[in-house]
C-alpha cells in the first residue's frame, strides 16, 4: 500500500484519486480552492470517457445526469446550410459500446467527488496550494506533506509541471471564446435540437448544445482573432459578443442573441512533451497534455489517464509511456481542427464543405474511431498491470 499526494482537485485529480485508491492505496488530494467544486459550463463526453468512468465506478451516475446526443452536426455558419452530420445512435453506439453525451461540468464532477468522499482511503484537503516538491529515494515532500508518490493534476498552469518540465507559460492560441448558459425555456421550440451543432465561418465558429438534463442551452462562440494575452473567465457585454460575429446566418444569429452573462477566455494549450515523470512524480490531465477544445477530448483523455495510472501504479514510467503518444496526437489533432475545419474562409471553406458532405456515416465513424474507442485491455499490456 502506497501513500500518494495529488495536486489538484479537478476532474483529472479526483479521477486519479479514485483509480489509485481502488487499487488499495491511500490518497490525499490537495486542492488550492477553499472547496472542491468544478467551474465552467458544458462538456462533451465521447464513448472513451464513459468507458473510463465505468472503470472508475461512476459511469451510471454520470449517465443519470447526461443528455445523450443524436448527432454532431456541422453547418455553414454564413449560409445557414447543413453540411454534414455524424450520427451518434444506432451503428455508432453499437460500434463504440457507449453513447456520446453532453453534461454540465458539475454533472461530471459531482459523481467523482461523491465517490471520493465515500472512499475511506481518500482524504480531500481544500485550501492547499502546491508550489513545488522535493524528493529522496524513498519519499516525496509537498509543502509539508510527505508521501510515496505525487501526481501533478493541477491544470494547464501546473506548478508541478513548472518544476518537472520547466517549459514556461502555456501557448496562447490566438483564439477568443465567449461562453453563456441560458434556460432552455427561452429557446424557441423549433430550435431545441438534441444535437451538438457547430456553425463554421471565416475565422470563427459557434457551438451550442443542451445540458443539465435538457434544462439549459450551452453557447460557445469562438473567434480566431490573434489574441495574445491570456484571459480566463472575464465578464463581457452582450453587445460586444454580437458585434464579434456579424456574419452569422439567421438561425445561428438568433441563438447567439439569446445569450447573456457572457464570459470570455483566450484559449491556450502546450506542445506535447516526452517528459511526464521525475522519480516519484508524474503529471496527469491538463498538467501533462493541455489541449484546445476542438477535439472535445480534454476531460476524456484525463479520465483515460486516471484509469491507466491506477492499473499500472506505482510504475509511473510505464503509465507515461502508455499515454504520451495518444495524448500528443489528440493535442495536435485539436489544433488542426481549429485551423482547417472550423475557421476556413472563401474557397478553403467551400472545399471543406465539399469534403465533409461526401463522407458516409461509416466514413465519419472511421475518422473518430481512434479517439472515441478506449479498450483498456488493448492499451495496457498484461504484464504491466500490477
Amino acid at each position: 500500500m502506497a501513500d500518494t499526494l495529488i495536486a489538484g482537485g479537478g476532474i483529472g485529480g479526483l479521477a486519479a484519486a479514485l483509480s489509485i485508491a481502488r487499487e488499495g492505496n491511500r490518497v490525499t488530494v490537495l486542492e488550492r480552492g477553499d472547496r472542491f467544486a468544478e467551474l465552467g459550463a458544458g462538456i462533451q463526453l465521447a464513448p472513451n470517457a464513459f468507458r473510463a468512468l465505468d472503470l472508475l465506478g461512476v459511469g451510471d451516475q454520470v449517465r443519470d445526469r447526461a443528455v445523450f446526443i443524436d448527432e454532431l452536426r456541422f453547418m455553414d455558419g454564413t449560409t445557414g446550410r447543413r453540411v454534414a452530420g455524424l450520427p451518434l445512435t444506432g451503428a455508432y453506439r453499437e460500434r463504440f459500446g457507449n453513447p456520446y453525451a453532453v453534461v454540465a461540468r458539475g454533472d461530471l464532477y459531482q459523481p467523482l467527488l461523491d465517490a471520493c468522499r465515500a472512499d475511506g482511503r481518500i482524504e480531500l484537503l481544500p485550501g492547499h496550494t502546491v508550489t513545488g516538491y522535493t524528493q529522496s529515494a524513498a519519499k516525496v515532500v509537498v509543502d509539508g506533506f510527505e508521501a510515496d508518490y505525487l501526481i501533478g493534476a493541477d491544470g494547464i498552469r501546473s506548478a508541478v509541471r513548472a518544476q518537472l518540465v520547466g517549459d514556461g507559460r502555456p501557448r496562447v492560441s490566438g483564439h477568443t471564446i465567449y461562453r453563456s448558459v441560458i434556460p432552455m425555456d427561452r429557446v424557441p421550440a423549433e430550435l431545441r435540437w438534441n444535437v451538438v451543432t457547430l456553425w463554421g465561418g471565416p475565422k470563427w465558429h459557434f457551438v451550442h448544445y443542451p445540458i443539465g438534463g435538457g434544462r439549459f442551452l450551452n453557447l460557445a462562440a469562438t473567434r480566431d482573432d490573434g489574441a495574445a494575452r491570456e484571459v480566463a473567465g472575464e465578464p463581457v457585454a452582450r453587445d460586444r459578443v454580437r458585434k464579434e460575429f456579424p456574419g452569422l446566418s439567421d438561425t445561428a444569429a438568433a441563438l447567439l442573441e439569446l445569450g447573456d452573462e457572457w464570459r470570455t477566455w483566450v484559449l491556450c494549450d502546450r506542445d506535447p512533451v516526452d517528459t511526464w515523470t521525475d522519480g516519484r512524480v508524474a503529471l496527469l490531465g491538463d498538467a501533462a497534455h493541455p489541449m484546445l477544445q476542438y477535439a472535445a477530448q480534454g476531460a476524456c483523455t484525463a479520465l483515460e489517464d486516471a484509469v491507466v495510472l491506477g492499473r499500472v501504479f506505482p510504475d509511473l514510467d510505464t503509465y507515461a509511456a502508455l499515454r504520451r503518444e495518444r495524448t500528443a496526437k489528440a493535442t495536435l489533432t485539436a489544433r488542426r481542427l481549429g485551423e482547417h475545419l472550423y475557421h476556413p474562409a472563401g474557397q478553403a471553406a467551400r472545399d471543406r464543405n465539399t469534403m465533409l458532405a461526401a463522407l458516409s456515416e461509416t466514413d465519419l465513424h472511421d475518422h473518430v474511431a481512434w479517439l472515441h474507442a478506449f479498450d483498456l485491455a488493448e492499451r495496457i499490456p498484461s504484464d504491466a498491470v500490477r
